[in-house]
């Protein structure tokens, strides 16, 4: 099956702690947790990150992002995948870049220094453990149909979404995840509520994280979704 690129957003509530060593000093960086060590129990390797976000002074655009991460990877022979991405933690809104590829937690600040030199500017140094937040990233998804409104992501083999006919506020996606959860046999997913950007315009779709999910469970979790949303 042939992949295709899409452009979308990702909307996910994360507990999040601050990287307090191996960056650049006095700034703010934060580190995103697994999904799969928080719903599967399973134990990865502690020195290599699995999202970061370099928490900037002011707001940059996605273009931007782009384009100095190219560059950097170009020059450094690095797979970096970066994003813009907004971190709200209470009423406080943190803008930033989201970036994956980071092989150990000693090369953040290497990697931090690298945006550094394209221009960016980091906000200043925080220090906080497992504090629960909304992360809204802009970013490119690499994605193959499995089936009509089904997709699995290209890069991710454990990464699938799926289509839902209309947008939920965040307060109602929760409800109805809460729901649809307390409703099923196999309850060992992540989810997290999105959009694709099409020609058409937008399409709202769910990210669902479980390794080797079937096409029957992810039309099961999409039709109790399209039953709530009626």
């Amino acid at each position: 099956m042939k992949a295709k690129e899409l452009i979308g957003k990702i909307i996910i509530q994360e507990n999040i702690d601050t990287v307090d060593e191996n960056k650049i000093p006095k700034t703010f960086v934060i580190n995103v947790p697994d999904p799969y060590e928080s719903y599967y129990s399973r134990f990865t390797d502690i020195n290599k990150p699995i999202s970061i976000i370099f928490v900037t002074k002011n707001p940059t655009s996605f273009e931007n992002i782009l384009r100095a991460t190219k560059k950097i990877n170009e020059a450094y022979h690095l797979e970096l995948d970066a994003a813009k991405c907004e971190v709200t933690i209470d009423s406080r809104k943190l803008n930033g870049i989201r970036v994956k590829g980071i092989n150990r937690y000693t090369e953040i600040g290497e990697i931090q220094q690298h945006y550094a030199d394209e221009g960016y500017e980091f906000a200043k140094s925080e220090k906080f453990t497992d504090v629960d937040s909304l992360i809204r990233i802009n970013k490119f998804f690499n994605v193959i149909e499995l089936e009509n409104g089904i997709y699995q992501d290209h890069h991710e083999n454990d990464v699938y979404y799926i289509e839902v006919p209309r947008l939920m506020s965040w307060s109602e996606f929760r409800t109805i995840t809460f729901e649809v959860k307390n409703n099923m046999t196999d309850k060992n997913y992540d989810i997290a509520k999105g959009i694709f950007y099409t020609n058409g315009g937008i399409t709202e779709m769910l990210r669902i994280v479980k390794p080797k999910a079937t096409i029957e469970l992810l039309k099961i979790i999409q039709q109790k979704y399209i039953d709530k949303l009626d």
